[in-house]
């Protein structure tokens, strides 16, 4: 099973978290939202086989960003994953639209040269993540729990850039008509904990398996198939 998008640091317990996943084989990328978050726990993460920590700058802590730029240029090459990076133009982050977009050129200048993948958060900026992602070149991205329109969610399918869907995303009309429009080649599965009450991987297979008309084990072996897939893009 594969999760590319969480926050286990954001868990009450993140070991426990962690081990559970470590023991059931999940892969399981967790986002953090800070440099000095990362910092805090890459260590601890390095010992486990399925898990991994991303190095993120969040949207929504782009007052934060600025005294983060020099640690994020000094953990860059500790971790493959990039995330959760992005931008945020709802009403919650619109205020500091300029300053997220100078963060989000600042990373794709860092990791363009790079093989890394990138975990984007996109809400209310689809369109300009996109074309700031083309503008610097960036091949390996995973737009995560995509809400944006179906113009622009073309114009990413045509990029091959990924989407990680959720379980809250199948149970919305706007999500289900998102993830309808989406190559399954171009498809991973991700909980988002803890932002998505009871999000379970399992339920995202249950419903693709009845949109592909393919088998739960089928689907997870499509969604496997990708994730390894873009891992080999990078090497």
């Amino acid at each position: 099973m594969i999760d590319v998008h969480c926050h286990f640091d954001m868990a009450k317990n993140p070991e426990k978290y962690i081990l559970e996943n470590e023991k059931n084989r999940i892969v399981t990328i967790g986002m953090t939202n800070l440099p000095s978050h990362f910092h805090m726990g890459i260590n601890y993460v390095r010992k486990y086989k399925y898990i991994r920590l991303a190095l993120g700058l969040h949207p929504l802590m782009a007052k934060e960003h600025a005294k983060e730029y020099s640690k994020f240029r000094q953990y860059v090459e500790e971790t493959s994953y990039i995330g959760e990076v992005g931008l945020d133009f709802s009403r919650e982050g619109f205020s500091t639209k300029e300053i997220q977009i100078k963060s989000f050129e600042f990373v794709l200048d860092c990791i363009r040269t790079k093989n890394k993948i990138l975990s984007l958060h996109s809400r209310r900026a689809e369109k300009e993540t996109f074309e700031m992602l083309v503008e610097k070149g960036i091949k390996n991205a995973i737009f995560h729990w995509y809400s944006g329109s179906l113009n622009v969610l073309k114009n990413i399918v045509n990029a091959g850039y990924y989407f990680s869907i959720n379980s809250a995303m199948t149970q919305s009309n706007n999500g289900k008509k998102i993830i309808e429009n989406i190559p399954k080649e171009l498809i991973l599965t991700e909980t988002d904990f803890p932002f998505v009450e009871n999000s379970n991987i399992e339920k995202v297979h249950s419903y693709l398996s009845i949109l592909w008309n393919l088998s739960v084990d089928e689907v997870e072996q499509v969604v496997s198939n990708n994730f390894f897939g873009l891992i080999r893009k990078m090497q």
